[in-house]
């Protein structure tokens, strides 16, 4: 009998995982879980498809977005089921397409988000595994880079500021913004020796809760290892404070700690690194699935599909099957994260956030995190 594409994929990853079994800390991704995880994706990328629009995206706020359609074809174009031939994911590639701007960046213009939306666009154009797209490509790295706030904005090193990427050129840098253009480069095949990653290091350190690698203010004697959503203007966490030392401090959390040490890893930073280290250790100290780790309680859904995204990615660049919590408990992550996700779905195959913040509400945004975050927990 001839076996389905995800099927012997499938196989394939049991074989590799029962290989590996006595090398990894946990149990691998067994069979049986990689079939219904396969199943639940399927479902979900069904429900993706019949909503997208007529103009071969897929909506946001009333209208096709460059962002959510890119994050959608993705997904769709890394599923052998699927893959870039597919007619629904040629239609919205023609619809990311069509928000290419003279500059070389994909957006929509007048939204103030040519970041964000080129990011993510970046990492669809990528997926392809299409050389037709190159100069496209060539075109958006260029433009990310140029987004970067540094000396062509007469930024010195010393600025909160530098290094990072806001939404566009009118906004504060973020972490978000920034390890979004970070992954774009990366997946898009930019290597890390290029200036642009050593740069955004100067600004990743200063989102980090580490006075020994932090000369911000708000970061004085942490020793935390968490990361926080931006070091400007006086540092912000969307996590708000917490008493440290006697002191009130920015609160680290998960979503952006996961953000920043997959940064760093992207940039090559040893993994003896002081940073990366405060990392690991803040990781093992929080580590949970349940909710957006380190969040204040009445906030600890928010952003959790983000959170779940920025997590797979985080432990596939970290390389580790498994993560011991403080009590030393292994964690076999692939494991843990597909379980959760399968645990979540509606029956019409999509997931939302009913708590709505970052548009969480949209089951288009939050099905294509899922997806996403799925996909990369079956990647060896």
């Amino acid at each position: 009998m001839k076996l389905a594409p995800w099927t012997s994929r499938l196989v394939g990853l049991a074989i590799a995982a029962s290989a590996s079994a006595t090398a990894s800390a946990g149990e691998p991704l067994d069979f049986q879980l990689a079939v219904r995880v396969h199943a639940s994706i399927q479902k979900g990328l069904a429900f993706l498809v019949a909503g997208q629009q007529a103009d071969g995206g897929w909506e946001a706020f009333g209208k096709s977005n460059p962002a959510i359609t890119s994050l959608v074809v993705k997904a769709l174009a890394q599923d052998a089921d699927y893959g870039p031939n597919h007619p629904a994911v040629r239609r919205g590639l023609e619809s990311i397409l069509r928000h290419v701007q003279r500059d070389g960046g994909i957006y929509v213009d007048g939204e103030e988000m040519p970041n964000y939306h080129t990011s993510v666009a970046l990492m669809a154009l990528a997926a392809m595994k299409d050389s037709a797209l190159g100069a496209r490509i060539k075109d958006a790295q260029a433009f990310l880079k140029k987004l970067q706030w540094d000396e062509g904005e007469g930024l010195e090193a010393s600025s909160a500021w530098y290094g990072g990427a806001g939404y566009g050129k009118s906004k504060r840098p973020d972490l978000s913004n920034t390890q979004f253009m970070l992954e774009a480069l990366h997946e898009s095949g930019l290597s890390a020796d290029d200036p642009v990653y050593q740069k955004a290091m100067v600004f990743v350190s200063r989102c980090q809760m580490l006075d020994k690698t932090n000369d911000q203010p708000f970061a004085r004697e942490s020793g935390d290892g968490g990361f926080v959503y931006s070091p400007a203007n006086g540092g912000e966490s969307k996590a708000g404070t917490e008493v440290e030392a006697d002191r009130p401090r920015l609160r680290s959390y998960g979503s952006m700690t996961y953000a920043g040490f997959k940064s760093l890893l992207y940039a090559k930073v040893d993994r003896d690194d002081p940073r990366v280290k405060a990392a690991v250790d803040w990781i093992r100290r929080y580590y949970t699935l349940d909710h957006n780790p380190n969040m204040p309680a009445a906030q600890s859904r928010e952003g959790l599909y983000y959170y779940y995204y920025v997590f797979a990615r985080a432990m596939h660049a970290w390389g580790q099957e498994s993560v011991n919590d403080a009590g030393g408990l292994p964690h076999p992550w692939r494991n843990e994260l597909c379980e959760k996700l399968l645990s979540l779905p509606r029956d019409d195959g999509s997931w939302v956030n009913e708590a709505d913040r970052w548009y969480e509400g949209n089951p288009h945004l939050v099905t294509a995190y899922a997806i996403l975050a799925m996909q990369t927990a079956l990647e060896r």
